[in-house]
């Protein structure tokens, strides 16, 4: 399956690259949310969050925060909102691992999530669930 940031790392496709090094390439989102929102993509393929390398993931999140600066100014945008899709359930539509900059303004942010409440006994067992799945691949933390 051909892959459009694949096609834009290797220069095949447009973009409006705002940032790009030997690692990494970021440009704008051409169905933006906001004017500004930017795509920050490494430039080796991965199909989403987990399947990213420790060492390159720290280089892509780093770039994230820079360009994040960057892009808040210069659309003087009261916040941002820093997302990666993954998964199609997450709404994930590009299977390259990518972060969304959305630059966002008191006037425009109309997420209301839906809360759900837990009980007393739900809140421990989903604690357990994710504390027994840690333990398993603890090896694998490096932190």
């Amino acid at each position: 399956m051909e892959c459009i940031f694949c096609n834009i790392v290797n220069h095949n496709a447009e973009a409006e690259i705002i940032f790009e090094d030997d690692e990494i390439i970021a440009f704008l989102d051409i169905q933006p949310i906001n004017y500004g929102h930017t795509l920050v993509v490494p430039k080796k393929h991965y199909d989403n969050f987990l399947t990213v390398p420790q060492e390159e993931l720290s280089r892509v999140i780093k770039t994230v925060q820079y360009i994040a600066g960057a892009v808040k100014r210069s659309v003087k945008a009261d916040g941002f909102n820093v997302i990666s899709n993954n998964g199609e359930s997450a709404g994930q539509t590009v299977y390259h691992f990518h972060f969304h900059i959305i630059p966002r303004f008191a006037d425009d942010f109309t997420f209301k999530p839906r809360f759900k409440n837990y009980t007393d006994e739900g809140i421990k067992e989903y604690a357990d669930k994710i504390r027994s799945v840690l333990s398993k691949y603890k090896d694998i933390y490096n932190g």
